[in-house]
């Protein structure tokens, strides 16, 4: 595995994916991914591996990244997905930096750490196609494409989560930047339920919507999506863009295009995002998909 990883590649300071084996381009490394999150290596796994395979990976990894001062492993193929310290100091929260732009981590009890590394081409399109738009950002999490648009200058964003306490971090991610917060709307509600409450903040200029594939109680991609869609002509402004995203491996781009030309036809795709290189996949379609559309009324 650590064979894979360019470390000359690797930037002293802004947050990465180093080695992306769920991409199964690896074969005997399915189970493994290693971030970048400085001053953090940090190892995750989906089936479990030994504690001395676990310590020459963090001695490497310690050895040959610049200013790494910690290595930790994640264990995804336990209950609750717990972390554990195998190499430096303990470090718990930090700051990640993307494309200047900073965000709260927290590698200790939650699942998900707080930003998606391979979403961060679709945060710096974001961030490139936002300024003087009213943006929408559904299933917002802690709102790094909010943070995203309002540095590119968006007139406001409307993150929407049914989750609150995300919600409250991606404040603190706007804090984190200095960002007015006049400009940004956080609406702790399920999406499904309450379009009156979209509808009074917009029309928008830009709608993200990447949700979860599937979060037990509240939403399932296959049935839910075609939801979001046939609302957009009550949501948007004529020529605005419309981002959708989708990570479920047993579902392709073809199930965003179908699903678009069936329940919102006045939309025409524009342009397909590509996630970093590092995210390699030996099967087409079953890594993130990003597609730009441009609804037209």
């Amino acid at each position: 595995m650590i064979s894979h990883i360019n470390f000359s590649d690797i930037s002293v300071t802004e947050c990465q994916r180093l080695f992306h084996g769920r991409g199964h381009a690896y074969p005997g490394f399915e189970h493994v991914n290693v971030d970048w999150l400085p001053p953090v290596a940090l190892i995750t796994l989906y089936k479990e591996e030994s504690e001395p395979w676990l310590e020459v990976c963090a001695e490497q990894l310690l050895e040959n990244i610049d200013g790494c001062k910690t290595v930790k492993v994640q264990f995804r193929c336990r209950a609750k997905a717990p972390y554990q310290l195998l190499a430096g100091a303990d470090v718990s929260d930090l700051v990640a930096i993307e494309h200047g732009l900073k965000y709260q981590l927290q590698l200790a009890h939650a699942q998900n750490n707080g930003i998606f590394l391979d979403m961060k081409n679709g945060r710096k399109w974001v961030q490139e196609h936002s300024q003087n738009k009213n943006v929408l950002n559904l299933f917002a999490y802690t709102c790094a494409f909010s943070v995203a648009a309002i540095a590119g200058n968006a007139n406001k964003v409307v993150n929407v989560d049914i989750s609150k306490s995300p919600l409250a971090k991606g404040r603190d991610n706007h804090r984190l930047n200095q960002h007015d917060l006049t400009k940004v709307k956080f609406e702790g509600v399920d999406i499904f339920k309450s379009y009156g409450r979209l509808k009074k903040h917009g029309p928008y200029d830009l709608l993200i919507s990447d949700p979860p594939s599937f979060q037990k109680g509240s939403v399932d991609i296959k049935r839910d999506y075609p939801k979001i869609i046939r609302r957009l002509p009550q949501l948007m402004n004529d020529k605005g863009l419309v981002m959708l995203c989708l990570n479920s491996p047993d579902l392709d781009e073809n199930f965003l295009i179908d699903m678009v030309a069936k329940e919102c036809p006045q939309c025409e795709l524009m342009e397909r995002l590509q996630p970093p290189n590092v995210f390699k996949e030996a099967m087409t379609g079953k890594g993130l998909k990003v597609l730009i559309f441009e609804y037209q009324q």
